[in-house]
């Protein structure tokens, strides 16, 4: 018994099937899509912003690296002739006293870090949770308190911290950095509007006064918070120069900043030593900044969508 077997033929391939554009077909490129304009002007803003970063940082980066004919001689942008001439971070470190500023700087870092998180939690806490009659009075002399520029209440603050007999100690910046933080308070009283009053009433129902539901409930829930007044406290901290210029005067009491500042004195012409010192100032931050920027903007982000 025989059976016709027909053979259907196979379809032919087809180009727009395989996925080839149509205008590959026909042997002509596919037309270059155009960038938009806005597009275009992002990118050329973009540059130009990093550009106006990047290039002083660039010029004190190569002038640190320099000698002192190099830097007379040559231009700003110059090479150096000795990418390892380290001679200016040596002197800079030395005659400078970093290794004290340093230690002034953290002492100072460590205590004014750690009130404003107490003090700007605690604040935020009991604006938040309690109700009180002067409660939007408050809140209104918060945001005043935003407005008013610093410079102008200086006379007065030093006054009061002189008659504290603060002056010329590290007790000083550390208590204006405590007292005057208004924003670190906004962004835990953003924070805390976002946990549900629940947990303080089945708390409360349990025994725990205002105290314990603030140690045991709240304060463990503004660990974003936390990190990111700390990383924002730590930074605005570590590049202020008003505050320890104004209130600390010794030669032992120098901060980063104002170490860095008496570089004017007997290196006032030697700006390769200048601009080593600046890199040595500049480095902790920067690192610092670049390994925790995360906390920085997923912290803002979470308060801003409370």
């Amino acid at each position: 018994m025989t059976s016709d077997l027909t053979a259907t033929p196979a379809p032919p391939h087809s180009s727009r099937a395989a996925g080839v554009p149509h205008a590959a077909r026909g042997g002509r490129p596919a037309p270059r899509r155009r960038l938009p304009v806005g597009t275009a002007l992002t990118y050329l803003s973009l540059l130009a912003a990093a550009a106006v970063v990047l290039l002083p940082l660039a010029v004190v980066f190569l002038t640190s690296l320099k000698t002192s004919q190099e830097v007379a001689d040559g231009g700003a942008l110059s090479l150096p002739g000795d990418w390892l001439h380290l001679d200016n971070y040596v002197t800079a470190f030395r005659d400078g006293n970093m290794l004290m500023a340093f230690g002034n700087t953290a002492f100072i870092l460590f205590f004014s870090i750690g009130g404003t998180v107490l003090i700007g939690s605690m604040t935020a806490y009991a604006v938040d949770r309690f109700d009180f009659r002067a409660k939007k009075a408050v809140m209104a002399l918060f945001l005043v308190a935003t407005l008013v520029p610093g410079v102008t209440t200086q006379v007065a603050t030093f006054q009061v911290i002189n008659s504290f007999g603060l002056v010329d100690t590290r007790w000083a910046p550390i208590l204006l950095y405590m007292g005057t933080d208004i924003v670190s308070v906004y962004i835990f009283l953003q924070f805390i509007r976002g946990i549900p009053v629940s947990l303080d009433e089945a708390a409360r129902l349990d025994g725990a006064n205002a105290f314990t539901i603030y140690r045991k409930i709240i304060f463990p829930l503004l660990k974003p918070a936390i990190a990111t007044v700390v990383i924002i406290k730590g930074i605005t901290t570590y590049n202020d120069f008003y505050i320890p210029f104004l209130y600390m005067h010794s030669e032992d009491l120098g901060t980063i900043s104002t170490a860095l500042f008496r570089f004017k004195g007997p290196f006032g012409a030697h700006w390769e030593a200048i601009s080593a010192g600046a890199v040595l100032v500049i480095l902790p931050t920067l690192v610092i900044f670049l390994l925790l920027q995360r906390w920085i903007y997923n912290g803002f982000a979470q308060g801003a969508t409370k």
